[in-house]
């Protein structure tokens, strides 16, 4: 292909997803930056099959420090961000059976606004809870849940509106380093040119890695299961959301009054169109229904998604030190979404060689090198 084909931007995103379309958004108010996106629609693997909701406790070290420092945009997101507010509130129950009072009282030993709750009282909320079930329980009351898709949009707009381009159905087939410039050829026939280039591709983080010669960090895509039941003659529309402290199961509720039902599972997966297994359709049934009594007929929609992790559940936020310009942003495993805001601002401070402020903290926790000096 000539070189008068060549497109050339400050920075290359690869993948659309929330990650992606975070750090694109984050990045376009100071650089020129190109979105590559595979597929026809941005976030269609796991950014588009996420129910989020925002939990502080949730999570590794770096984790909880980036949700924390994203829980003010998700209450006051600039203005015109998203047509309407992107999060309401949603208090967490976690429910204890005998064999896992010990992990409950661990949880509000260490979490912060955790605080117990008496069993009854989670039942007069609402959820129909078995007799004998649980012997203790807690609540965090400050969670909430998040508007995934108004989210992901509100960022994608951020980056049209500040001259940036979105290049869906652009596969990255050929990611080269030339004369200080990275070269990204994609599937549509187009060349990207940028001095940085910045790996947001989910559960292809180190595909893309491996195609632009830097050495893969070791991400483990894992698959997560959901489905929709009706809850009957149960209104649990102002329910909690509901698990075990054992993280075994969880439901919560979903538009038109329905229950999203999870069995919390995290089986190894290669990165793919993933689909969700039946055997964990009738576990997440069977785990739900040990705790509420509630019957299920049918299930009306199942579904599931990758959730990426590191070797160390971390993220991976950072400048590959092998390999000049390009920056790792991947790892997110099941908080992307509530860390959204946060990590996009600090991926964009680090790309701007600029002192990343009250996330510095956060720097070395997700440092994508910890994982070269560990083989060292």
């Amino acid at each position: 292909m000539g070189r008068m084909d060549v497109q050339s931007f400050d920075v290359i995103v690869v993948g659309a997803g929330m990650a992606g379309a975070t750090a694109a958004a984050h990045l376009a108010a100071t650089h020129k930056v190109a979105l590559l996106e595979a597929e026809e629609s941005a976030g269609y693997h796991t950014t588009g099959r996420s129910a989020a909701i925002w939990i502080q406790n949730y999570g590794p070290r770096d984790v909880r420090l980036l949700s924390a420092a994203s829980r003010a945009f998700f209450e006051a997101p600039p203005e015109g961000f998203a047509p309407g507010p992107i999060f309401a509130q949603r208090p967490v129950v976690t429910l204890a059976p005998e064999d896992q009072r010990a992990k409950l009282d661990e949880m509000i030993a260490t979490g912060e606004g955790i605080e117990p709750i008496a069993v009854e009282a989670v039942a007069a909320m609402g959820p129909p809870l078995k007799p004998g079930y649980a012997a203790a329980a807690a609540i965090e009351r400050d969670a909430f849940d998040m508007d995934v898709a108004g989210l992901h949009q509100g960022f994608l707009q951020m980056l049209r509106r500040a001259g940036g381009v979105l290049a869906l159905r652009h596969r990255a087939g050929r990611i080269a380093r030339r004369g200080g410039m990275w070269e990204a050829e994609t599937s549509a026939g187009a060349v990207f040119a940028a001095p940085v280039i910045v790996d947001a591709a989910g559960a292809w983080g180190d595909e893309v890695a491996r195609i632009a010669g830097a050495a893969p960090l070791g991400l483990q895509p894992k698959r997560r299961t959901a489905l929709i039941v009706d809850p009957g003659a149960h209104d649990c529309a102002g329910w909690p959301l509901l698990g075990d402290a054992g993280h075994s199961w969880y439901v919560r509720p979903e538009a038109r009054r329905k229950l999203m039902v999870s069995p919390a599972d995290e089986t190894d997966m290669d990165p793919h169109d993933v689909q969700p297994d039946e055997l964990d359709v009738a576990i997440a049934v069977d785990r739900m229904q040990q705790a509420l009594d509630i019957p299920v007929h049918r299930v009306e929609h199942r579904w599931a998604g990758l959730r990426s992790f590191t070797p160390d559940r971390s993220l991976a936020i950072g400048e590959d030190r092998d390999v000049p310009g390009f920056f790792w942003f991947i790892g997110q495993g099941g908080y992307g979404i509530q860390t959204a805001p946060a990590a996009g601002a600090l991926l964009a401070a680090l790309v701007r060689r600029e002192d990343p402020g009250a996330l510095a903290p956060v720097v070395p926790l997700v440092d994508p090198n910890r994982f070269r000096k560990a083989a060292a």
